[in-house]
């Protein structure tokens, strides 16, 4: 009989998007709600496909502010699983080691959470014969700068050996280093599968030992875009594992640009944002689309766009209501006037955009004092939303001068739309 699992990871139940809500809060609770809707969803897989076992790879919750209310929801849907006879097998990630409720949370016998210590677990076979054997070790610690690899067990004689691990491999872009290790290790170990946690972008290592990294069930920002999913294993009689990618999310993540090039009219541009929204919203699958829209391309309306952008924005999310199932996360400008402003030709407005060009925004003076003004209000946002202004001292320069252009941009909209209309 094939032994078949589901392998899932960074659950991050109930996760407080700050920084999210700080643009949207009404956008926030969708998707805070919608990463418990995505852990239902796959307990009705573990259900639906009658698999033996779910392997979850660390981050279950989201750091120590985990309420009750959490753990409680998430000890039913074990109860769901614990009822079918399907086992589960947990180890702890980095924010689940800060968590003071899973130490006291008590579940079902058919759950095993892997404690700081390495454990091999015989799963099925004779007790002296096992065919298939779950190793795992959780973090006893939120940090783990060293590699806990040495600290497993050896692969059984003769068995399956299935690893659980909650690693950041050898290093990704906006993760700290936690217990790393190479893909070249893990095959060293001889082991069959890793099921692996804790960056949030899907990774298959195929091979004699199949790794494989699902990434978070339901992206939490823009960053998180596209289809996010689990793993279902089947470890066949001959002991070679066949997967398959399982969609997951409720609601996805997506970047649309929009190419404005040439667009004369406002019904027009409006037009076109909404045709764009509805071909994204056709290729996702996940029951909620959140766009972040970007558009970009040479325009007579580039100065409008600018100074009605209040405008714009309350027309597209019109558009998105109407379409249903779809938000728009940020709406982002980048495009261009048709024709250049002169130079030499008197217009005030154009020697304003000169000077601040070329002797106001790369003035060391102005971006001495703008990179203070931006360190000074980073200071002051939470500890997790920090990141949108940087992840250095070089991020935090460019950002801070990308906002000044920006700025420019939009007050000289604002002066060229007045002297069009004679209001200046």
């Amino acid at each position: 009989m094939a032994f078949r699992f589901v392998h899932a990871a960074d659950i991050h139940l109930d996760s407080p998007l700050r920084s999210l809500a700080l643009r949207n809060p009404e956008l926030a609770d969708l998707i805070g709600n919608a990463t418990r809707q995505a852990f239902t969803g796959i307990i009705d897989l573990c259900l639906a496909e009658e698999v033996d076992a779910l392997f979850l790879a660390g981050d279950l919750y989201d750091g120590d502010q985990t309420s009750m209310k959490t753990a409680r929801y998430f000890a039913s849907q074990l109860h769901r699983l614990d009822q079918a006879g399907i086992r589960v097998f947990i180890v702890r990630g980095n924010h689940d080691a800060l968590s003071r409720i899973t130490k006291e949370l008590v579940l079902p016998e058919s759950v095993k959470v892997f404690s700081g210590r390495a454990e091999a677990v015989p799963v099925e076979g004779a007790a002296g014969n096992p065919r298939v054997v779950i190793h795992g070790m959780s973090f006893a610690q939120p940090h783990a700068p060293d590699s806990l690899l040495p600290r497993y067990k050896p692969p059984v004689e003769g068995a399956v050996n299935v690893g659980i691990l909650h690693t950041s491999l050898a290093g990704a872009p906006g993760h700290d280093p936690y217990a790393p290790c190479s893909v070249a290790d893990l095959r060293a170990t001889d082991f069959r599968y890793w099921a692996l946690g804790h960056v949030h972008k899907r990774f298959v290592a195929d091979g004699p030992c199949t790794i494989v990294m699902p990434g978070n069930p339901q992206g939490r920002d823009i960053n998180e875009a596209g289809a996010r999913s689990v793993t279902l294993g089947t470890i066949a009689d001959d002991g070679s594992i066949r997967i398959e990618e399982r969609y997951t999310n409720v609601a996805q993540f997506e970047r649309t640009v929009v190419d404005a090039s040439g667009i004369a009219e406002w019904r027009d541009l409006i037009a076109a944002v909404a045709k764009a929204m509805e071909k994204t919203r056709a290729s996702v699958a996940a029951g909620h689309l959140v766009v972040r829209l970007k558009i970009v391309g040479k325009t007579p309306l580039a100065w409008r766009i600018r100074s009605d952008l209040d405008l714009l924005r309350a027309d597209v999310e019109h558009r998105a209501a109407a379409m249903g199932a779809c938000s728009v996360e940020k709406l982002e400008i980048e495009c261009q006037p048709s024709g250049t402003l002169p130079v030499s030709s008197g217009d005030p407005i154009a020697e304003l955009r000169r000077l601040i060009e070329s002797e106001i925004v790369r003035s060391d003076a102005f971006q001495r004092e703008a990179l203070e003004i931006g360190e000074e209000l980073r200071g002051q946002l939470p500890q997790e939303c920090r990141h949108l202004l940087g992840a250095d001292e070089a991020g935090l320069r460019d950002f801070v001068l990308s906002l000044a252009q920006d700025g420019a941009d939009d007050v000289l909209a604002r002066l060229q739309a007045q002297a069009k209309t004679g209001e200046g």
